[in-house]
This record gives C-alpha cells, structure tokens and sequence, in this order.
C-alpha cells in the first residue's frame, strides 16, 4: 500500500531554516509529480509546491517562491523542502502528497499523516 511518511519538523526561530523529508514506498515514485501542502490552525489547506515526476520542473506557491527549494531523489524514493528565512505565517502542519500525475497537476491521491513545523521566537 502507499505510504508517505514525513519528518524534519519542529520549532524554528523567524529567520531560521528547517529541511522536511516524504520518505514513499507502495508505488512507482519516479513516475509520479510529488507535492507539499500544508495547513495552518484554522484555515484551508494550502499547496506550496510541486515537482514533476523527474525532478525537472519545480514550482512555488507565491508565498514562499524564493524561500523553500523542493527536490527529490528517485534512488531513494524520497522528496524534501528546503524552508529558509522562514516567518510565524509558516506556522502549519506540512504534508506530503503524491500528485495523480508525472507532471503537477496539483491533484493528489494519497498524503501523509505531516509534520508540524512552528515559526516563533
């Protein structure tokens, strides 16, 4: 069965860097596009970002575009972000999600249980 297992979170100071892992196992991961979102107390979930299926293509949400870097290993069947200058708007629950496509299509068919990641001083 898939199964998408995220780490790297924690608390962090305004400014600070933490780097999330989705560690995936059940499915083909090379030939899936892989997505973070994530969810902050009392609002919606919002996508962040996205990558396609071979790593070649990356793309942000206008809130964090030029701050977070995705990537991924296929060898390791693993994806991260990379969160720098980070602020207290980062507060939120960060998930995984596999996209339903190799290109990001932004709809997802399977997510993990996420990451809590805390922005304060």
């Amino acid at each position: 069965q898939v199964q998408l297992v995220e780490s790297g979170g924690g608390l962090a100071q305004p400014g600070g860097s933490l780097r999330l892992s989705c560690a995936a196992s059940g499915f083909t991961f090379s030939s899936y596009a892989m997505n973070w979102a994530r969810q902050a107390p009392g609002k919606g979930l919002e996508w962040v970002s996205g990558i396609t299926s071979d790593g070649s293509n990356t793309y942000y949400a206008y809130s964090v575009e030029g701050r977070f870097t995705i990537s991924r290993d296929n060898a390791k069947n693993t994806v991260y972000l990379e969160m720098n200058s980070l602020k207290p708007d980062d507060t939120a629950l960060y998930y995984c999600a596999k996209d339903v496509e190799a290109y990001v299509s932004r709809s997802y068919d399977y997510w993990g249980q996420g990451t809590q990641v805390t922005v304060s001083s």
